[in-house]
């Protein structure tokens, strides 16, 4: 897919990996709408809502498209995280997560799929001209983390909706990708400030030694939207963190463990 004149929405566009996205994909040419709780200056389209109102979202989409002429990449990047002990967790605590980070990622990707199927014209190929979406899972959607289970789960649960809608959706033409990042420098990110020694243990444990920027990830989030041939798949975009295992020998000790 070429981005040149693209029509886009990202959603959670107004800060972090959604700003960066919008700002890669306007650098290549595309035209983008943002779908946001917050003002987005930096987008050619902007529709305030929550992910987590299907009313809201409903409308947004329809707006976006209509002022964009049409629609051929959505990002879902919109989400929020959280923090709380299995049994200490409210009910309430668990839907404000999954509300925005799986129900309103469907709702949008429903929304978005139907728009790219009413897309006018033919591709070179003779095919329908179809799409690309994109969503933001993370590397906590498979890795078991403490106090994070209503965030990792709602992650693996969006995970397995992108290989649904791959399967569904390629007949139209629509390819259905995720990105996962692991700890990337975003507003969400900096709250782990407060614990001592937090960065730089995951620093540590970074294949490519350090923590990853919002455009690191959005870089990679546009890659995938361009390659014609790649859906249902998850790619990690975490600089090798999901590689780390605590049972690696050298974790005990640097030497090489051949005398093992």
């Amino acid at each position: 897919m070429e981005l040149q004149n693209a029509r886009v929405i990202v959603t959670g566009g107004a800060s972090g990996i959604g700003a960066a996205c919008v700002t890669r994909f306007r650098a290549a040419g595309a035209r983008v709408g943002v779908l946001d709780r917050d003002e987005a200056p930096d987008a050619d389209v902007a529709a305030r809502a929550d992910v987590a109102d299907e009313v809201a979202v409903v409308a947004a989409v329809a707006e976006i498209v209509a002022r964009l002429g049409g629609l051929d990449v959505a990002v879902l990047c919109a989400g929020v995280g959280g923090s709380a002990a299995l049994v200490d967790m409210s009910t309430a605590e668990w839907d404000r997560v999954m509300n925005v980070n799986l129900r309103g990622a469907f709702v949008t990707l429903r929304e978005c799929a139907c728009a790219m199927k009413s897309n006018g014209g033919e591709s070179n190929g003779g095919e329908s001209r179809g799409g690309a979406i994109v969503a933001v899972t993370s590397i906590s959607g498979f890795l078991a983390e403490r106090s994070m289970a209503h965030y990792a789960a709602s992650k693996a649960g969006l995970a397995q909706l992108v290989r649904s809608a791959a399967r569904e959706l390629g007949e139209r033409n629509i390819r259905v990708n995720a990105v996962a990042p692991g700890t990337t420098d975003t507003p969400m990110f900096a709250r782990t400030d407060r614990l001592a020694g937090y960065r730089e243990q995951v620093t540590s444990r970074t294949a490519l030694g350090r923590v990853g920027t919002a455009a690191d990830v959005a870089q990679a989030i546009v890659a995938v939207s361009t390659l014609d041939w790649v859906t249902g798949q998850i790619i990690a975009a975490d600089g090798g963190l999901s590689l780390h295992s605590p049972i690696d020998p050298r974790e005990v000790s640097p030497r090489s463990p051949e005398s093992l």
